[in-house]
Protein backbone atom coordinates (compact mmCIF):
# COMPACT_ATOMS: atom_id res chain seq x y z
CA UNK A 1 0.00 0.00 0.00
CA UNK A 2 0.98 3.76 -0.58
CA UNK A 3 1.57 5.99 2.39
CA UNK A 4 2.33 9.31 2.28
CA UNK A 5 4.01 8.65 -1.52
CA UNK A 6 6.16 5.55 -0.63
CA UNK A 7 4.92 1.88 -1.24
CA UNK A 8 4.77 0.24 2.14
CA UNK A 9 4.48 -3.62 2.84
CA UNK A 10 1.75 -4.64 4.91
CA UNK A 11 1.09 -8.38 6.65
CA UNK A 12 -2.02 -8.58 8.51
CA UNK A 13 -2.13 -10.91 11.38
CA UNK A 14 -5.08 -12.49 9.97
CA UNK A 15 -5.56 -12.77 5.87
CA UNK A 16 -8.35 -12.74 3.79
CA UNK A 17 -8.78 -15.44 1.01
CA UNK A 18 -11.54 -16.76 -0.92
CA UNK A 19 -11.91 -20.41 -1.84
CA UNK A 20 -11.32 -21.59 -5.00
CA UNK A 21 -13.12 -24.90 -4.38
CA UNK A 22 -16.54 -26.37 -3.82
CA UNK A 23 -16.54 -23.60 -0.68
CA UNK A 24 -16.88 -20.83 -2.82
CA UNK A 25 -20.37 -19.77 -2.22
CA UNK A 26 -22.67 -17.69 -5.32
CA UNK A 27 -25.62 -16.07 -3.60
CA UNK A 28 -28.65 -17.17 -5.06
CA UNK A 29 -29.74 -12.99 -5.99
CA UNK A 30 -26.17 -13.28 -7.97
CA UNK A 31 -26.63 -16.28 -9.33
CA UNK A 32 -30.18 -14.69 -11.14
CA UNK A 33 -27.96 -12.37 -12.04
CA UNK A 34 -25.25 -14.28 -13.75
CA UNK A 35 -28.33 -15.90 -15.89
CA UNK A 36 -28.93 -12.62 -17.50
CA UNK A 37 -25.89 -11.77 -18.54
CA UNK A 38 -25.65 -8.02 -18.17
CA UNK A 39 -22.48 -7.53 -19.19
CA UNK A 40 -19.82 -8.40 -21.41
CA UNK A 41 -16.70 -9.51 -19.63
CA UNK A 42 -13.44 -8.32 -20.26
CA UNK A 43 -9.69 -8.88 -19.10
CA UNK A 44 -6.80 -7.10 -19.25
CA UNK A 45 -8.71 -4.29 -21.73
CA UNK A 46 -8.86 -1.16 -19.43
CA UNK A 47 -6.33 -1.95 -16.55
CA UNK A 48 -5.53 1.54 -15.37
CA UNK A 49 -9.17 2.60 -15.48
CA UNK A 50 -10.23 -0.21 -13.38
CA UNK A 51 -7.75 1.30 -10.85
CA UNK A 52 -8.86 4.62 -11.16
CA UNK A 53 -12.46 3.62 -10.49
CA UNK A 54 -11.16 1.60 -7.47
CA UNK A 55 -9.89 4.61 -6.02
CA UNK A 56 -12.46 6.55 -6.47
CA UNK A 57 -13.81 6.63 -2.76
CA UNK A 58 -13.12 8.88 0.54
CA UNK A 59 -10.66 6.98 1.17
CA UNK A 60 -8.21 5.01 -0.59
CA UNK A 61 -4.62 3.88 -0.89
CA UNK A 62 -4.24 4.08 -5.04
CA UNK A 63 -2.26 7.03 -4.99
CA UNK A 64 0.16 8.28 -8.30
CA UNK A 65 2.81 5.79 -6.69
CA UNK A 66 0.70 2.88 -6.34
CA UNK A 67 -0.99 3.13 -9.81
CA UNK A 68 2.38 3.67 -12.26
CA UNK A 69 3.68 0.72 -10.15
CA UNK A 70 0.99 -1.74 -10.45
CA UNK A 71 0.76 -0.15 -13.99
CA UNK A 72 3.84 -1.64 -14.40
CA UNK A 73 3.51 -4.62 -13.24
CA UNK A 74 0.30 -4.95 -15.40
CA UNK A 75 2.77 -4.00 -18.99
CA UNK A 76 5.18 -6.91 -17.57
CA UNK A 77 2.37 -9.36 -17.64
CA UNK A 78 1.88 -9.71 -13.64
CA UNK A 79 -1.04 -7.54 -13.13
CA UNK A 80 -4.54 -8.19 -14.75
CA UNK A 81 -7.83 -6.97 -14.34
CA UNK A 82 -10.95 -8.14 -14.68
CA UNK A 83 -13.78 -6.02 -16.39
CA UNK A 84 -17.62 -5.69 -16.39
CA UNK A 85 -18.73 -3.62 -19.35
CA UNK A 86 -22.09 -2.83 -20.95
CA UNK A 87 -23.49 0.01 -23.56
CA UNK A 88 -22.69 2.70 -20.85
CA UNK A 89 -18.86 1.83 -20.46
CA UNK A 90 -16.99 0.30 -17.70
CA UNK A 91 -19.72 -0.60 -14.78
CA UNK A 92 -17.22 -2.97 -12.79
CA UNK A 93 -13.91 -4.75 -12.10
CA UNK A 94 -11.20 -5.65 -9.86
CA UNK A 95 -7.54 -6.02 -10.30
CA UNK A 96 -4.92 -7.93 -8.61
CA UNK A 97 -1.33 -9.14 -8.83
CA UNK A 98 -0.36 -12.95 -10.48
CA UNK A 99 2.24 -15.83 -9.46
CA UNK A 100 2.50 -19.04 -10.54
CA UNK A 101 -0.85 -20.18 -8.35
CA UNK A 102 -1.81 -17.27 -6.59
CA UNK A 103 -3.87 -14.44 -7.42
CA UNK A 104 -3.50 -10.90 -4.98
CA UNK A 105 -6.80 -9.68 -5.47
CA UNK A 106 -6.23 -5.85 -4.51
CA UNK A 107 -9.55 -4.02 -4.97
CA UNK A 108 -12.97 -4.14 -6.95
CA UNK A 109 -15.34 -1.41 -7.66
CA UNK A 110 -18.63 -1.39 -8.89
CA UNK A 111 -20.86 1.64 -10.53
CA UNK A 112 -24.39 -1.08 -11.43
CA UNK A 113 -25.75 -3.70 -9.22
CA UNK A 114 -23.38 -7.03 -9.22
CA UNK A 115 -20.56 -5.47 -11.49
CA UNK A 116 -17.76 -6.22 -8.93
CA UNK A 117 -19.00 -9.85 -8.11
CA UNK A 118 -19.70 -10.67 -11.61
CA UNK A 119 -16.00 -9.96 -12.02
CA UNK A 120 -15.08 -11.94 -9.16
CA UNK A 121 -17.51 -15.04 -9.90
CA UNK A 122 -15.05 -15.00 -13.41
CA UNK A 123 -11.93 -14.77 -12.03
CA UNK A 124 -12.49 -17.42 -9.46
CA UNK A 125 -13.40 -19.28 -12.86
CA UNK A 126 -10.70 -18.83 -14.49
CA UNK A 127 -7.85 -19.69 -11.64
CA UNK A 128 -10.01 -23.00 -11.00
CA UNK A 129 -9.59 -23.75 -14.50
CA UNK A 130 -5.83 -22.75 -14.00
CA UNK A 131 -5.36 -25.31 -11.02
CA UNK A 132 -4.66 -22.24 -9.15
CA UNK A 133 -4.74 -22.44 -5.29
CA UNK A 134 -5.35 -19.24 -3.56
CA UNK A 135 -7.04 -16.35 -3.54
CA UNK A 136 -5.64 -13.57 -1.31
CA UNK A 137 -7.96 -10.81 -0.63
CA UNK A 138 -5.85 -9.73 2.16
CA UNK A 139 -8.58 -8.01 4.35
CA UNK A 140 -11.70 -10.23 5.29
CA UNK A 141 -14.95 -8.02 4.89
CA UNK A 142 -18.38 -8.67 5.19
CA UNK A 143 -18.75 -8.56 1.58
CA UNK A 144 -15.89 -11.29 0.81
CA UNK A 145 -17.59 -13.61 3.45
CA UNK A 146 -20.67 -14.02 1.77
CA UNK A 147 -18.78 -16.06 -0.89
CA UNK A 148 -17.08 -18.08 1.41
CA UNK A 149 -13.98 -16.17 2.10
CA UNK A 150 -12.59 -16.95 5.40
CA UNK A 151 -9.17 -16.27 7.16
CA UNK A 152 -5.94 -17.59 8.02
CA UNK A 153 -3.51 -16.32 10.44
CA UNK A 154 -0.16 -15.06 9.00
CA UNK A 155 1.85 -18.39 9.98
CA UNK A 156 -1.14 -20.64 8.52
CA UNK A 157 -1.28 -18.04 5.37
CA UNK A 158 2.86 -17.91 4.63
CA UNK A 159 2.62 -22.38 5.31
CA UNK A 160 -0.48 -22.01 2.36
CA UNK A 161 1.52 -19.47 0.26
CA UNK A 162 4.55 -21.30 -0.23
CA UNK A 163 2.85 -25.04 -1.33
CA UNK A 164 0.67 -22.43 -3.74
CA UNK A 165 3.72 -21.21 -5.16
CA UNK A 166 5.85 -24.64 -5.00
CA UNK A 167 2.31 -26.23 -6.84
CA UNK A 168 2.35 -22.88 -9.39
CA UNK A 169 5.61 -23.50 -10.21
CA UNK A 170 5.75 -27.31 -10.99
Amino acid sequence: MAHEGEIQWFSPERRGLIPLDDRFHIPHGLKRSLKRKPFELRWDTAFREVMLACAERAETWIDEVILDSYCALHGQGFAHSVECWDDEGLQGGLYGVELPGVFFGESMFSRKTDASKIALVALVERLRAGDFRLLDTQWMTPHLRQFGGYELTRNQYHTALRKALAHGAA
